[in-house]
């Protein structure tokens, strides 16, 4: 039986099975890249739903694990040299579990490097400006008069969208034939921007051909169907 507490978070979220890996996310774009790739590599964990709209993750125990108060974060009871490991940001979180199961992240240095680098894409660009697009035209942004920010927004979403549907214009995945810790960072966000933020005639979502077959697939895939289900809402 592993021993977890030494993690302040563990007496806010109990682990009923510390033995496995301690997952603390919400099923929001950034959180369900964790959760699918979990459901993916077929890793045993425990979702623990944190509700951000009560300001969770700003408590004291959640902040132990992660002081950006951001979800997801996880801890492995078994992570290196067999000692547990509390990590945040996602894509730590999916280059981790990539390499711990030696799954969807290439071990050629050069393919793995190019997966990586479309990893820092979309957390650099798709995600915080995708984001913005949905604050500015679904959320409180949208009662602003003033539209320049969400038009800035919408057309920084578009040229992102078109650096992705040039990628994969001759490509399965946005690494080729296989499918990798890059198309699980990235679903999450295009399926938002289209679907919940509602914003698909903004960015001209019919004008694209490649990315939404390109989502179609990573969506039909069953972990990820599970994963974009975990954990629960509250």
């Amino acid at each position: 039986m592993s021993d977890l507490s030494a993690f302040p978070i563990t007496k806010r979220w109990p682990a009923q099975h510390p033995d496995q890996i301690q997952l603390y996310s919400l099923p929001t774009p950034n959180g369900v890249k964790v959760s699918i790739m979990l459901e993916e590599t077929g890793l045993a964990y425990e979702p623990h739903t944190i509700n951000i709209g009560a300001n969770e993750t700003w408590g004291p125990e959640f902040l132990s694990l992660n002081p950006n108060g951001k979800i997801p974060a996880i801890i492995d009871p078994n992570g290196p040299g067999g000692k547990p490991l509390g990590l945040f940001e996602s894509g730590a979180i999916l280059v981790y579990l990539a390499e711990k199961t030696g799954k969807f992240l290439p071990t050629d240095p050069a393919a793995r490097y190019e997966t990586l680098q479309w990893v820092m894409f979309q957390m650099a660009a798709i995600g915080p400006m995708f984001g913005q697009v949905g604050f500015f035209h679904k959320f409180a942004g949208r009662d602003y008069e003033d539209k320049r920010p969400r038009d800035r927004y919408v057309a920084e979403a578009k040229r992102l969208l078109g650096v992705l549907e040039d990628r994969l214009a001759t490509r399965q995945w946005i690494m080729g034939d296989d499918y990798t810790i890059a198309d699980i960072a990235t679903l999450g966000w295009v399926r938002n921007l289209n679907g919940f933020y509602e914003a698909g005639e903004l960015v001209d979502w019919a004008s694209l051909k490649h990315v939404p077959r390109w989502l179609d697939q990573g969506l039909a895939r069953p972990a990820v169907q599970r994963g974009l289900e975990i954990p629960k809402r509250p």
